[in-house]
C-alpha cells in the first residue's frame, strides 16, 4: 500500500512538472507570434532624435523615445524594463559620440544581439571639440562634439539618413510613405535655417560672441558665424564641474570680450547665475536655452522645430539687448 501512495505522489509531481513546462511552451510561443505579428518598434535614446524619427516614421512603425522630457543626455539611465525594449527593437537610433554615457552599453548589447543600430552623431560629419577664447576644454579638445543638432543642417542629412536606415532594416513599413514623410521634414528643416540666419542677422557682427554652461553649440558657432568664448563647465559634459582656475580664465575672456551675456540650460540658469555674478558683479545676464532636451508638451520647447526657433529667438534678443543698452 505504501509504495502505490509513494507511486501516486511520484506521478503527480511528474504530472505537475508536466503542466508547468507546458505552459512555459505555450507562453513562449503565445510570445513569438504576438512578436512576429505585431507592429514594427523603433527605439531612439534621445528624446530630440526621437521627434526627428517620429516625423519621418509617421504611423508605420511604433517609435519608443527611452529620455524622458527635460532630462540631461549626459546622465539619465535606464530601467531594466527600458534596457530590454532595445533588445527587441527592429532599429536602434542613437546619437553617439559620447553623448548618452549611461545607455550606450545598453545600444552596445543590442547590436551584439542581432539589433540594426545607426549612430547619428557620427554620420553627419561630426566637428571636433576645439580650444574657446579661454583656453578651454582642455580634457575635451580634439574629441568628437556629440551636440550635432544644433546646426539644422546637419539635422536635414540625419533625417534623411535615419529614414534610409529604417526602410533598410524595419519589415513591413511603407517606403514611399517614409520617403515623403522625410521630404516634408527635410523642407521644414530647411526653412528653419533659413528663419535662423534672418533672425541672426540682427545680431551686430561684434556682438556675436557665445558663453555657456557647457560646451554645446559649437555646431551652431560655425554654421551661423558666432565666436565660442567659453563655457562655465569646460567640457563637452555636464557632468563635469567648474574649479576656480576654470572661472578665473572664463571671467577674464568675457571681460576681454565685452560679453555680459550668459546662456545656460533652462533648467539651471539660476545656479549659473549666482556663480558668475560671484565672479563678476551684477552686470551679468544668464538667458535660459533648451540646449540638450525637449521640453513636455506645450512648455515650450517639445519639439525640434519649436525648440530651435525659441533658443534662436532668445540668443537674439539676448545679444542684441546688449548692443542696444537695454
Amino acid at each position: 500500500m505504501r509504495g502505490t501512495k509513494r507511486a501516486r505522489i511520484r506521478m503527480a509531481r511528474l504530472r505537475g512538472l508536466l503542466m508547468g513546462l507546458l505552459a512555459l511552451v505555450t507562453a513562449a510561443t503565445a510570445t513569438a507570434c504576438a512578436n512576429e505579428g505585431g507592429r514594427p518598434r523603433i527605439v531612439v535614446t534621445t528624446n530630440i532624435l526621437g521627434d526627428i524619427a517620429r516625423e519621418i516614421v509617421g504611423e508605420e512603425a511604433d517609435v519608443t523615445v527611452l529620455m524622458k522630457p527635460n532630462a540631461d543626455p549626459h546622465s539619465f539611465g535606464l530601467s531594466a524594463v527600458e534596457a530590454a525594449e532595445l533588445e527587441r527593437a527592429d532599429l536602434v537610433v542613437f546619437n553617439g559620440l559620447g553623448l548618452e554615457e549611461n545607455v550606450l552599453r545598453h545600444v552596445d548589447a543590442a547590436r551584439e544581439s542581432g539589433v540594426a543600430t545607426f549612430e547619428a552623431g557620427r554620420a553627419v560629419d561630426p566637428l571636433t571639440f576645439r580650444a574657446s577664447d579661454d583656453g578651454g576644454p582642455d580634457e575635451e579638445e580634439g574629441r568628437p562634439d556629440p551636440h550635432f543638432w544644433t546646426d539644422p543642417d546637419r539635422v536635414r542629412k540625419a533625417a534623411g539618413l535615419i529614414a534610409d536606415q529604417v526602410i533598410e532594416h524595419v519589415d513591413g513599413v511603407n517606403e514611399a510613405a517614409i520617403r515623403a514623410n522625410a521630404d516634408h521634414y527635410e523642407k521644414s528643416l530647411a526653412d528653419l535655417t533659413t528663419w535662423m540666419e534672418k533672425s541672426f542677422d540682427h545680431i551686430p557682427e561684434d556682438k556675436r560672441a557665445l558663453v555657456t554652461n557647457h560646451h554645446v553649440f559649437g555646431y551652431l558657432a560655425e554654421r551661423f558665424g558666432f565666436r565660442v568664448i567659453g563655457a562655465v563647465i569646460p567640457s563637452g559634459t555636464t557632468l563635469a564641474s567648474p574649479s576656480s582656475s576654470d572661472l578665473r580664465s572664463l571671467t577674464r575672456a568675457m571681460e576681454k570680450a565685452g560679453v555680459r551675456t550668459v546662456f545656460a540650460d533652462s533648467s539651471r540658469p539660476a545656479r549659473l547665475a549666482e556663480v558668475l555674478r560671484a565672479e563678476l558683479g551684477a552686470q551679468v545676464q544668464v538667458v535660459g536655452l533648451h540646449s540638450e532636451s525637449l521640453t513636455a508638451k506645450g512648455e515650450g520647447a517639445d519639439t525640434y522645430l519649436r525648440m530651435m526657433r525659441a533658443n534662436t529667438t532668445a540668443m537674439t534678443d539676448g545679444l542684441t539687448a546688449g548692443a542696444t543698452g537695454d
